[in-house]
């Protein structure tokens, strides 16, 4: 670290004392721009004259103006007056992160303790009843795969925005946290260790429909009577390998966590981008105060407000994408079922080891579970389970895909509505629970039930059937049913809808758009605070000025043209 000390000769035989740090350390200490510069009395020295002379001849050390100076003074000040409370580092949030990730690890322990098929549920009328505990069970085990992966899932998206963030590309506050890698191969936020953390997400879900089983005791008594039990059993070998694998992705996400230096817990874009700009990995853009994200690739500077704002589609290249990739999805679930129909219109006049069930699908034979009126194809996989693992796992991967990258949708709409809370009444607040970001949010509300609702359904679709003897595994079936994939297949249409509805909607107003966009929120707000408002500021010729402040301010005026703080003297572009 360099600090040089220079010694003005002014009027009055007094000196201004000031603290200059040469440029290329500034980024490694900006404390030192807290300190203050003050007015020392000291007695006029000869050779005063010659040592500013000198002064003024160093490169580092030269002061064009005192506007320049007053600004750094102010700067600094700026700074010092508001360092604790620039923006939240929402430890909350890291430790909610870890709590659940506990949860994780244990569940993943108690997996461990399960081996052959342990009964958890005895003594089971032969009815209807023992499947609806079957499927409750399968549900609340979707369920609590969903609640492990998600908390996991958070401190991956935010190691890996730090990761991003501190090589420069990060661009948005929501990425395809699986689908965008930090440099370097064996980083834990590398593209080799998100490939891996897919297939244990795919692994995870697959894992489910294999758990839950229907265990039969037979007791044979003198005869000729025979009695028989059914209860709800859970495998070992399946649980164990879901276990396994969310302690592999909790491996992998606390590693990435210590490797890098992480700025905020928080999931708002507003205490990111306050947190980049504090620490200088960001530069808020002049005269951009009325430009959106999409504007961003053009050459324009100052501009009039516009009454529509683009959409996420528009402004988000990765949300078109997974768009796509959802409709793709549909359509193959849709293929699935035409498949499966003329499968099982085929068979039905053969001999196959693979076998038919019911009859034609029909209004009449049409239902939301499985039952022996609705068509199926059943094919025996007794004593071979691991390929009725891949197979499933193969055809439930891209639904596990398509709904993880549901997420940049969800969390893109989120960051655009708290943004557009600035011209509200109550303001825009920076800091926010992380648990109300899930919750108080309709869109990730539905993204987060329908994760282990639509896993669900796809696993009355692939329908495994099993059942287990003495504590082992007795035989194995897997049924696919036309009626519950067109359920599906309806499912995902909504979704796919529901999801293209909001990414092509496009916001009303004059506030600029930003969706969660670092550079733009940095060129947007002008003042940090925490709760603040955003609207029309300073009037100028040419130009005004729009920011943020601590009350609410007046509606920019659509007939003016706005460039930002102190542009109100500049040429006016042709």
């Amino acid at each position: 670290m360099v600090v040089r000390f220079n010694l003005r000769a002014i009027v009055s035989k007094r000196i201004r004392f000031s603290i200059r740090v040469i440029p290329r350390y500034a980024s490694s200490y900006p404390s030192l721009f807290s300190f203050e510069t003050g007015l020392l009395s000291l007695p006029l020295m000869a050779a005063s004259s010659k040592q500013t002379d000198v002064e003024s001849s160093h490169p580092y050390d030269a002061l064009p103006n005192h506007h320049d100076f007053d600004w750094m003074i102010s700067d600094a000040m700026f700074t010092a007056n508001t360092r604790t409370d620039f923006y939240d580092r929402s430890l909350t949030g890291r430790r909610y992160a870890l709590v659940e990730v506990a949860c994780s690890s244990i569940v993943t322990l108690a997996n461990h303790g399960f081996s052959g098929a342990t009964v958890v549920i005895s003594d089971i009328p032969y009815t209807t009843s023992r499947w609806a505990a079957h499927e409750i069970l399968t549900l609340t085990l979707d369920l609590i795969v969903t609640l492990c992966t998600e908390s996991i899932g958070f401190i991956h998206s935010i190691s890996l925005r730090s990761a991003l963030a501190s090589e420069f590309r990060l661009r948005f506050n929501t990425n395809l946290r699986l689908l965008t890698a930090a440099r370097g191969w064996y980083n834990p936020n590398g593209a080799l260790l998100n490939c891996i953390s897919a297939v244990l997400l795919i692994i995870s879900y697959s894992s489910v429909a294999f758990v839950v089983v229907i265990d039969t005791e037979v007791e044979v008594e003198p005869l000729p009577m025979v009695q028989v039990s059914q209860g709800i059993a859970f495998l070992g070998t399946p649980l164990l390998i879901l276990g396994v694998a969310l302690l592999l992705q909790v491996m992998i996400a606390l590693p990435g966590m210590r490797a890098i230096k992480i700025l905020t817990w928080s999931s708002s874009p507003f205490d990111l981008t306050a947190a980049l700009v504090h620490h200088m990995q960001v530069t808020p853009a002049t005269l951009r105060c009325m430009r959106c994200v999409s504007d961003l690739d053009t050459c324009g500077g100052p501009a009039k407000p516009s009454e529509i704002q683009p959409s996420a589609w528009q402004a988000h290249p990765s949300i078109r994408k997974v768009i796509i990739f959802l409709w793709v999805i549909v359509a193959a679930c849709a293929g699935w079922a035409a498949l499966v129909i003329f499968i099982w219109d085929k068979l039905n006049s053969s001999t196959s080891p693979v076998t038919v069930q019911g009859g034609a699908l029909t209004l009449q034979t049409w239902s939301f579970f499985p039952n022996w009126e609705s068509s199926a194809i059943i094919y025996n996989s007794s004593g071979n389970m691991l390929s009725s693992w891949v197979n499933m796992a193969a055809i439930q991967g891209p639904l596990t895909l398509g709904l993880h990258c549901s997420e940049i949708i969800a969390n893109v709409i989120r960051d655009e509505r708290q943004w557009r809370c600035a011209t509200g009444n109550k303001g825009l607040t920076m800091a926010t629970n992380p648990m109300k970001t899930i919750f108080a949010h309709p869109i990730c509300l539905v993204l987060f039930v329908a994760k282990p609702f639509l896993h669900w359904m796809f696993g009355l679709a692939f329908n495994l059937d099993s059942a287990s003897e003495a504590g082992q595994l007795a035989y194995l079936t897997v049924s696919m049913h036309v009626a519950q994939i067109w359920n599906l297949c309806i499912a995902l249409f909504t979704l796919a809808c529901f999801f293209t509805f909001v990414a092509l909607r496009r916001p009303r107003g004059l506030q600029p758009a930003a969706y969660g966009h670092i550079q733009t929120l940095a060129n947007l707000v002008d003042e940090w605070l925490p709760v603040m408002w955003w609207g029309h500021k300073e009037d100028g010729i040419p130009y005004c000025h729009a920011g943020t402040s601590d009350h609410p301010l007046l509606d920019v005026k659509m007939n003016c043209v706005y460039a930002g703080s102190g542009a109100g003297s500049l040429v006016p572009l042709s």
